[in-house]
């Protein structure tokens, strides 16, 4: 179910929100620049079909991405714009059941969790969730490229796809701190996506999707809703001069 397609005179219980985040930055020269953006969507859209009582927000295709900087096409934020689109999404869900956020760009982490311990302090306890993957296969890897092939094959030039820099991301991080991608990889790699099959895509995505929807039912165990309201489940402060 998606929030876009509904009325308001369709909201008539507290419903949970699930916000895909994204990024529209270079996955290197076979994937489309919509890559973490389509994971997200695909991840809530999936997390709404196994819950009812999920409704999937408009995508934010936007996120920090300073770091994809210097290749064409990625466009970004930042921290500090990100931190506050989060923060005031969220304050004006009030009326939900509950915030789940779920991120498929992992330089968006940082201003999100900052966004989530000052949305926290004020009684607004939204889920922060993102995929994992290997250390050495972070970017356009085989990855990225596998779930790809799954969800949009007719976007993935497997002819130009190539390997890129595998070092763990560990070792690549104080060169990526101060250089961005473009230091430790020629062509926005990191990993390496010849080896991706969409057999993968499907397992990842599978895998994904469990986890997603653990933590989900770990937070939001049920939403049905009480006598007492939405209150019971998102406590509420007042926002006025925050």
């Amino acid at each position: 179910m998606r929030l876009a397609d509904l009325t308001s005179a369709d909201l008539t219980t507290p419903l949970l929100l699930a916000i895909p985040l994204g990024a529209t930055e270079q996955h290197g020269p076979h994937l489309p620049l919509g890559t973490d953006t389509a994971v997200a969507v695909e991840l809530c859209e999936r997390l709404a079909d196994a819950r009812p009582d999920i409704v999937v927000a408009p995508a934010i295709p936007y996120g920090s991405s300073g770091e994809h900087a210097g290749f064409p096409g990625t466009l970004s934020i930042g921290h500090a714009a990100l931190e506050l689109v989060i923060l005031e999404l969220v304050r004006s869900a009030d009326e939900f059941a509950g915030v789940i956020l779920v991120n498929g760009h992992g330089g968006n982490l940082e201003p999100l969790r900052a966004a989530c311990r000052r949305l926290t302090t004020e009684g607004r306890a939204p889920l922060l969730w993102s995929p994992t993957g290997p250390a050495d296969d972070t970017h356009a890897g085989h990855t990225e490229t596998s779930v790809m092939l799954t969800l949009h094959p007719d976007l993935v030039a497997t002819d130009r796809a190539e390997p890129g820099n595998t070092q763990h991301l560990r070792d690549l991080m104080p060169q990526l701190r101060s250089g961005g991608v473009k230091a430790v990889s020629d062509n926005g790699i990191l990993g390496n996506p010849t080896t991706a099959t969409a057999e993968n895509g499907t397992s990842i995505l599978d895998r994904w999707t469990t986890a997603l929807l653990t933590a989900v039912t770990e937070r939001f165990p049920d939403n049905h809703p009480s006598d007492e309201g939405p209150s019971k489940a998102w406590p509420l402060t007042d926002r006025r001069d925050q």
